[in-house]
């Protein structure tokens, strides 16, 4: 333990980091946590298009074929030589679990044939330190995570410390906008065509807003999207035309308003110096405009990664990874893939 305090003491680090939490497979070579060196992704839309989503099985087996080439480019392309690597992070959760295997047993041979350590990572804490590869952190923050699988309010004390103070009920919000999309007949995947949609729209179906119960920060998308639902029956059975334009407009104008209404509050009542957006809906035109906007008239700080670290990649993964390496928080050799993995139970212990 000595040594390995001596390595982490010692500047600089870098970390070797595996995602394959879903149909992107991404590795990347990270130092000290904030610059990215390699972060090279290989998306599999293309595979999944053609069955309006993703299938387990069929993901798991595109991993298997890319990730021996993609750990070695990434290695070439950050200029770090292999016995220079500090440690080998990979996602351990949350994710899909045949997914996610492929990746821990990818790192865990690169970390046993190198002799470096390894660092389980929690998927939605890369999320959220995606911000931290171009902006400077303060504490305590919020952040808003909204993903395919996810849509939470995280609020951090401190560096590496998260609370979960709200989260989706049902569907998170990259969910349904897939299947609002799919009634709209857009295809997989379809958040980017609602979003596009909206934006061009010249008129706006109204549709509800669910806020739950009063001083609630959780959320409930699956009451919205069958609200969408009705509206194109509705239509369809009175021999009306709707346009699909204004559709996604409703739909996005009432999911983006709960959002910022939730999270400006949540700020408000923890005291955070600054509101985070994370995950691939960050990429949310939409929302992040709202979201902009909202934040400048209240003089609130807003982070919002770059769009090519919005959605999964490995980059992110190393940023969260430097929390543990930090601390010396080093995972066993027979950790296993946790497709539960919890938020709060994956923080860091004190320095």
């Amino acid at each position: 333990m000595n040594e390995l305090n001596e390595k982490i003491n010692s500047a600089p680090s870098y970390i070797l980091a595996v995602e394959t939490s879903c149909d992107e497979t991404s590795v990347a070579v990270v130092k000290d946590g904030r610059e990215v060196l390699s972060n090279l992704i290989s998306s599999q839309i293309e595979t999944h298009k053609a069955f309006g989503g993703v299938v387990p099985e069929v993901a798991s087996r595109k991993h298997v074929e890319v990730i021996t080439l993609m750990l070695e480019q990434a290695i070439e392309q950050s200029g770090i030589r292999p016995r220079d690597l500090s440690a080998i992070a990979v996602t351990q959760g949350p994710g899909l679990v045949g997914a996610l295997l492929v990746g821990i047993v990818a790192a865990k041979t690169m970390a046993m044939a190198l002799g470096k350590p390894l660092i389980g990572t929690h998927h939605i804490a890369g999320h959220i330190y995606a911000n931290r590869l171009t902006h400077e952190l303060q504490y305590p923050a919020m952040a808003l995570v909204v993903s395919g699988g996810h849509t939470e309010l995280v609020h951090m004390e401190s560096e590496g410390k998260f609370k979960l103070i709200g989260r989706t009920r049902d569907d998170a919000v990259g969910e349904a906008y897939d299947k609002v999309a799919r009634a709209l007949g857009c295809p997989y995947p379809g958040g980017p065509h609602v979003d596009r949609m909206a934006s061009e729209a010249e008129d706006v179906v109204p549709l509800p807003r669910v806020w739950l119960e009063a001083g609630s920060y959780d959320f409930s998308l699956s009451g919205l999207k069958s609200a969408v639902l009705n509206v194109l029956n509705q239509a369809k059975m009175r021999g009306e035309t709707l346009e699909p334009s204004a559709v996604a407009r409703g739909f996005q104008e009432a999911v983006v308003e709960v959002l910022v209404e939730k999270a400006v509050r949540a700020v408000r009542e923890y005291g955070s110096r600054q509101l985070l957006l994370c995950g691939g809906v960050a990429a949310n035109r939409g929302l992040r405009s709202a979201l902009q906007e909202r934040c400048t008239k209240e003089g609130l700080e807003l982070l919002i990664p770059p769009m090519e670290y919005c959605t999964d990649n490995a980059a992110m993964i190393g940023a969260a990874a430097y929390l543990k390496w930090q601390r010396g928080e080093i995972a066993e050799f027979d950790a296993k893939a946790d497709p539960g993995l919890s938020l709060e139970e994956w923080s860091v212990q004190s320095l």
